[in-house]
């Protein structure tokens, strides 16, 4: 892993591409029935997908840990649309490459003709605002690997990681209005790294979350990190960003 990667600490939905002895590493661990598929992305050069840690390493130990947990999903089987997706773990030394999820803009020539001309919206008002937005799920795996991942059901899962208060008031407005035409779904990444499914936030807090969270100090939304899941007051949440320099 270069000295780049290696200053970033890893987080949910990050892509991981193994060295080849860290290809080797997963394949000692994965059931004679997966082994196919991790050779497959393998050799196609396709990367795994940072997940929570597995809860009995969940606590103090796994802050410490050199371990990354990784997932691969498979395209929806053909015929039943049944996901397969298999848990990994792989020692940090044999990472080669660590890289945030594709941006939008990244994913749109990829995306449903459907989907294009708002999605380009999208990545417009958001770029307009300095606001980055990333993309995991299906139609990030479409686009790094080029198989079917997409169905009629298919959200387009975005990750927004705002700066201040302010970015988060505007980017869940943005995120709001485009909602009206796409599938949107998605998380708020706050900058301590827990992350809350932003219609939740909105249902939950409204648009104007700094004032919302102070009236109802009762409020709790379910915040998602590298280590574990709870429920966290939005007060303490909107409190990170205001330590992001």
């Amino acid at each position: 892993m270069s000295k780049a990667d290696a200053a970033r600490a890893p987080e949910r939905h990050d892509l991981v591409w193994p060295s080849a002895s860290g290809w080797r590493q997963l394949l000692d661990q994965v059931a004679v029935g997966d082994r196919a598929a991790i050779a497959r992305w393998q050799q196609a050069d396709w990367p795994a997908v940072v997940r929570r840690h597995d809860p009995a390493d969940a606590g103090a130990n796994a802050a410490a840990s050199d371990k990354i947990y990784l997932g691969i999903a498979l395209p929806p089987d053909a015929v039943d649309g049944c996901k397969c997706r298999i848990a990994l773990s792989i020692n940090k030394a044999l990472v080669r490459t660590l890289r945030a999820p594709l941006a939008l803009n990244d994913v749109i020539a990829t995306a449903p003709p459907r989907w294009r001309a708002d999605l380009q919206g999208l990545a417009d008002g958001a770029s307009t605002e300095e606001i980055a937005l990333r993309v995991y799920g299906s139609l990030a795996l479409q686009t790094l690997t080029g198989q079917t991942y997409l169905t009629d059901r298919s959200d387009i899962d975005i990750l927004f990681a705002p700066n201040s208060r302010k970015q988060l008031e505007v980017g869940i407005t943005l995120l709001s209005d485009f909602a009206r035409n796409l599938p949107l779904d998605g998380e708020i990444r706050f900058p301590d790294g827990q992350a809350v499914a932003w219609k939740e936030w909105i249902n939950t807090v409204g648009a104007a979350s700094a004032v919302a969270a102070q009236r109802n100090l009762r409020a709790r939304v379910l915040a998602k990190s590298l280590q574990r899941v709870q429920l966290q007051p939005p007060a303490k949440l909107l409190a990170s960003l205001e330590l992001t320099p």
